[in-house]
């Protein structure tokens, strides 16, 4: 015994699955736009890297390997867990550290995430924590490289666009401080293929 759907029912189905669809999509690029991001100047590109100008940043950090345990230490932070007990907005992207590798001698294996503060914010004016192991610090305005990719940022993507942009760099004379680290700037819902992920390097020009 066979069961079949009418055809007007099934155009009607289908069309509500449309329309589901579109308010999914809808809700979820206002969802990337809630938070607002880090002004930046683009000074210049070669090849898929772009280089960009950063004013002097504020960032909440927290030393820690696990992405999940710096993730809701800086959230539960911006909710309220700071002595005013106020809420920060949420300020695009979130930055991790690269974990360097232990090599002899080993340097550091300590990896970061880091909250960026609303625009404009300065040390006197950002609330202290009340869990020490969220740091507050200031970094002055410079000058970074950037590599930009979308996805989940597996390591392996991670890793490969790092490589591409330390190799570009070098290819280009141009000279790199400090460890490159991450940027991610969607919610942990938005779909991969609309992600915003970039590797970024700190340069001197």
């Amino acid at each position: 015994m066979s069961c079949t759907v009418p055809r007007g029912s099934m155009r009607t189905i289908i069309i509500g699955i449309g329309v589901l669809a579109v308010i999914l999509l809808l809700a979820l690029l206002l969802s990337r736009s809630s938070a607002g991001s880090i002004p930046y100047a683009v000074t210049g590109k070669t090849g898929e890297i772009e280089f960009r100008h950063y004013p002097e940043l504020v960032l909440a950090t927290v030393d820690t390997t696990e992405d999940n345990t710096g993730f809701n230490l800086l959230f539960t932070y911006i909710s309220g867990s700071n002595k005013p007990r106020e809420k920060i907005p949420m300020t695009a992207p979130v930055i991790t550290s690269q974990k360097i590798p232990m090599t002899a001698p080993v340097v550091s294996d300590t990896a970061s995430m880091s909250f960026v503060m609303p625009a404009g914010s300065t040390r006197e004016n950002i609330p202290d924590p009340l869990d020490s192991r969220v740091r507050i610090v200031t970094l002055p305005e410079r000058d970074i490289a950037v590599i930009r990719f979308s996805g989940y940022a597996p390591q392996e993507d991670v890793d490969a666009a790092t490589s591409r942009l330390q190799d570009g760099l070098k290819t280009a004379g141009i000279v790199t401080t400090g460890q490159p680290f991450l940027m991610r700037y969607d919610s942990p819902w938005t779909p991969g293929f609309l992600r915003r992920n970039e590797v970024a390097t700190e340069i001197r020009r």
